[in-house]
């Protein structure tokens, strides 16, 4: 499959020279300039992961709550729906505003495009735990903290996983999107594109692609190796 690809990108780039660059080609810009593209892309791996712990934390806390108190989810979820339908580019010029040139921006558009899948997925593993699970619990006379500590979160679990093999490879999209739409953005595979794009360095260009392909293969890698262990108990992670 991959040898069928290959002709087929170099059939398209003899015919479409100003569309495609030759395969040659983007290695040849990886092989003389890779010290380039590691730099941005670990300012774009620091961004990604800065961006989704936050989301991740944001995210975790209203899951906790809004399975606890039906008042906060009533609340929380309405306002969760819009901001994962709003257009984040379109807010990223009044984030530089409010916060300036530095990373703040970016981190925050990053951990908004991640914050909706944790939330949903958490909250809705937080309140699958079977009703006669709970009520064999509240027959001990066990609290809320012992039922969430004990019972709710570890059945969450794989529901938080499915989410993170979501968002961790979305990380990457959204420090990218960032970069590309924030001002004063610099460094990074985002910025990286945006210029070659400008000085229509094509092989540049998908240099940088294909550094953020492959480093969300390998967060998407390190995730599922990080599920298998930490679910090893559960049904998802068995062959």
């Amino acid at each position: 499959m991959l040898a069928i690809i290959a002709a087929l990108w170099e059939y398209g780039a003899r015919k479409l020279p100003y569309l495609l660059p030759s395969l040659p080609k983007i290695g040849s810009s990886l092989r003389t300039n890779l010290g380039y593209y590691v730099h941005n892309a670990l300012v774009t791996l620091g961004e990604a992961t800065a961006g989704l712990a936050m989301g991740f934390a944001a995210a975790f806390v209203l899951a906790v709550l809004t399975s606890e108190l039906p008042l906060v989810r009533r609340a929380v979820m309405p306002i969760a729906v819009v901001l994962n339908v709003t257009p984040l580019v379109a807010i990223a010029p009044a984030l530089v505003v409010a916060f300036g040139f530095g990373p703040m921006p970016k981190l925050i558009i990053t951990g908004l495009i991640c914050f909706f899948p944790i939330l949903i997925n958490t909250a809705t593993g937080l309140r699958s735990v079977p009703r006669q699970v709970l009520q064999v619990y509240r027959t001990m006379d066990a609290s809320r903290i012992e039922l969430l500590w004990h019972l709710r979160i570890p059945h969450a679990l794989p529901f938080l996983f499915a989410a993170l093999r979501i968002v961790f490879p979305l990380s990457i999209i959204g420090a990218v999107v960032a970069e590309m739409s924030a001002s004063g953005s610099t460094r990074g595979l985002g910025t990286a594109i945006s210029v070659a794009s400008s000085m229509n360095q094509l092989p540049v260009v998908y240099a940088s692609i294909f550094v953020l392909a492959l480093m969300g293969v390998l967060l998407l890698l390190a995730v599922t190796l990080v599920e298998r262990r930490a679910l090893h108990w559960h049904d998802s992670t068995q062959d």
